[in-house]
């Protein structure tokens, strides 16, 4: 297929073009080249060099690697019965490809020969992180092994990627089969008038009479927080905590298996269980030491998470199902500071929100952001964007990197927020090549006549992602496999983190939330209020999230299947001691955990990295408190120490070069009210 747009790595990238029938034979023949490469290398029987070793190592798969995230990005946020069969065509015979690169015993004998040289051994820097880093990981990935466990290995990792691929359309195609409509509107009352339009728009779309809502966040959320009908309340969580267990859909035999694999391949490499094996790399080092974090922070959370659970109890007059936990915490919240979510949403126009975030940045780190049009694109709703070094009014400066944003829910797009990176550029002495990634979201989509009207929490995720793609595109590092987010995942959650501070302070908010009909700003009274309800129920936030990590740890360290029986049940139980009401049986939220079963390591095991980065962020962001929040000086240093390094240096070594010390956790606590 000469056409075939996979096989040439293009900036920008052809979205278009790119066809289901276009990935089997493109893989295919980019799986070929890459083989091809890697064999040259083994058979190379000239003296090794970092060019000729280290470097064509990691140029061999480059082609491939870019194909693969183009097909997996579409896959995932336009799939079709047609992408979906050829992607799952082409992923066993890929997966089984990238888990046989650190066991070709040729390989690897010339990675040693190399490791072995005067020029290896006076490597420096970057240079000598990553050559340290990949002889790590050839002998964690197996190098080492004898023939029959590597074997087995390979196995083992294209068999991880077939049922984590299956759990994740297991995922979306429960999401999507459930629906509720309601035809009598006096059903709908305590709902904002947003989620009523949403809710009708949607029915209209499918050609329905009524209110039609969904298990997708924009939808679900504002049920479970204001509906007065608890019926109704009680009938959509049930199903969305159900999700991924009918029967056609039954993830919870495809989770023991995705846990048996994973605990064998640890052990097959000589780690105790694989929290140990993925970990190893990591901050936190041990699955024991993650735990110790979360118990530490539970420990110093529990009392408050018990006060505050009694006081909405007292408030509700009742005990709570969890179904009314959310509703009752708004009637509370809305008495105790005369606050209601909702009534920020005309403050939140998505475009302004996007614009001033990119005013924000240029600020802090020197950047410009410019859109761009006809660019070809996945669907119309895409944007895309340019990102320059300096500030607009010197000129466009040097192009550091382009990205799209794509923020509405569809049905053809799996749920969640995330921001993926299709291109890393080389950055080496005079040249420093571009970026290219995206940024994704299913945010409150726009109604009718009226713009997108976010909630403060979906103006959180746009600043969450765009950290991210921060952290990809402004990467100043001369080994594209340690450039951008390719960093620790305890750390890699910093740079996102952090950037979520800015959506609560004053000075900020001014630059983006402005009322979408009038153009004033966010009245001081109701800023007030907004801070003041910051905390409300923090210890709850903490505890849930401290109890997803727990859970994630205990099912990779503990859980063992003859002993501790149903899945489901299992995760439930450990649940149960973070959340504030009884959960029904049918609990089993843990089945379309996409963070934790969606890839063959993905979070799992590594949930507790977005406490970990919370407390690294909350400490971090006090140095802006200190010198201001748009300081030009601590910026540059955020961006020089930080956002510019990837993993060119110990995550540890990168924080302390910022903030001069190690992390203080006093930070999280007093954030969450809870010193």
């Amino acid at each position: 297929m000469p056409d075939n747009p996979l096989l040439t790595i293009a900036f920008s990238i052809p979205f278009d073009q790119v066809r289901p029938e276009h990935v089997e034979p493109g893989i295919s023949q980019l799986l070929t080249q890459a083989k091809e490469r890697i064999d040259s290398i083994v058979a190379d029987p000239s003296p090794r060099t970092f060019e000729n070793t280290m470097l064509a190592l990691e140029k061999s798969t480059e082609n491939l690697d870019y194909a693969l995230s183009v097909v997996r990005h579409l896959e995932g946020v336009a799939t079709s019965p047609e992408l979906r069969a050829a992607w799952n065509a082409v992923e066993p015979d890929t997966s089984a490809f990238y888990s046989l690169i650190p066991l070709n015993a040729g390989l690897w004998k010339q990675l040693q020969a190399y490791a072995s040289t005067d020029e290896a051994k006076s490597l420096k820097g970057t240079k000598l992180r990553f050559l340290t880093k990949t002889l790590d990981s050839f002998r964690r990935c197996g190098a080492e092994l004898d023939p029959a466990g590597k074997t087995r290995l390979a196995e083992i990792d294209v068999e991880l990627s077939k049922w984590t691929t299956k759990f994740s359309e297991n995922v979306l195609d429960s999401t999507n089969a459930w629906e509720l409509l309601v035809t009598d509107e006096a059903e709908l009352a305590g709902l904002p008038p947003s989620a009523v339009a949403a809710a009708r728009q949607n029915a209209e779309a499918k050609g329905q009479a009524g209110w039609r809502f969904t298990l997708q966040a924009p939808s679900l959320t504002p049920v479970l927080t204001y509906l007065d009908n608890v019926s109704i309340r009680e009938q959509i969580y049930r199903a969305n905590v159900a999700r991924g267990t009918e029967p056609e859909r039954d993830n919870r035999p495809i989770m023991v298996r995705i846990l048996e694999l994973r605990n064998e391949k640890a052990k097959m490499l000589g780690f105790t269980d694989f929290a140990d094996l993925v970990l190893c790399e990591r901050m936190a080092h041990t699955g024991a030491r993650a735990m110790e974090f979360l118990d530490d922070l539970k420990t110093r959370t529990i009392a408050a998470f018990e006060r505050e659970n009694a006081t909405l109890e007292a408030f509700a007059g009742r005990k709570l199902n969890p179904w009314d936990v959310g509703y009752f915490a708004e009637l509370q919240r809305r008495k105790l500071y005369e606050f209601d979510e909702e009534q920020l949403r005309p403050y939140f126009s998505a475009e302004p929100v996007v614009n001033g975030m990119f005013s924000i940045f240029q600020r802090l780190y020197g950047i410009h952001v410019k859109p761009r049009t006809g660019v070809p694109v996945w669907h119309p709703d895409v944007r895309y964007y340019e990102i320059f070094d300096g500030a607009p009014d010197g000129g466009d400066g040097q192009l550091l990197g382009a990205f799209y944003a794509d923020w509405f829910p569809r049905e053809t797009k799996r749920d969640g927020a995330w921001m993926d990176a299709f291109i890393a550029g080389a950055n080496t002495p005079g040249n420093r090549e571009p970026h290219a990634g995206c940024i994704c979201g299913n945010l409150t989509p726009p109604i009718g006549d009226k713009p997108a009207l976010l909630t403060h929490r979906e103006v959180e995720t746009i600043f969450h992602e765009f950290g991210h793609l921060l952290h990809h595109v402004l990467s100043n590092v001369e080994v594209k496999s340690l450039a951008g987010t390719n960093v620790a995942w305890d750390f890699v959650e910093l740079p996102s983190q952090i950037m979520e501070n800015w959506c609560w302070e004053r000075e900020a908010l001014d630059m983006f939330a402005r009322h979408y009909q009038t153009g004033e700003t966010i009245p001081e009274e109701l800023f007030q209020k907004m801070v003041d309800a910051r905390t409300y129920r923090g210890a709850n936030l903490q505890m849930r999230q401290l109890g997803f990590a727990s859970a994630d740890l205990k099912l990779h360290r503990e859980y063992d299947p003859a002993r501790d029986g149903d899945v489901c049940a299992y995760a439930r139980d450990i649940l149960q001691q973070y959340l504030p009401a009884p959960l029904p049986e049918n609990y089993s939220m843990i089945a379309a955990f996409t963070h934790l079963f969606a890839s063959p390591v993905g979070y799992g095991a590594g949930y507790y990295s977005y406490k970990w980065a919370e407390v690294l962020d909350a400490d971090a962001f006090t140095r802006f408190r200190e010198f201001g929040i748009f300081s030009r000086e601590v910026g540059s240093a955020f961006r020089d120490n930080i956002l510019s390094k990837g993993d060119s240096a110990d995550p540890a070594e990168l924080y302390r070069g910022f903030m001069g010390r190690d992390p203080d956790p006093n930070a999280l606590l007093a954030r969450f009210g809870l010193q």
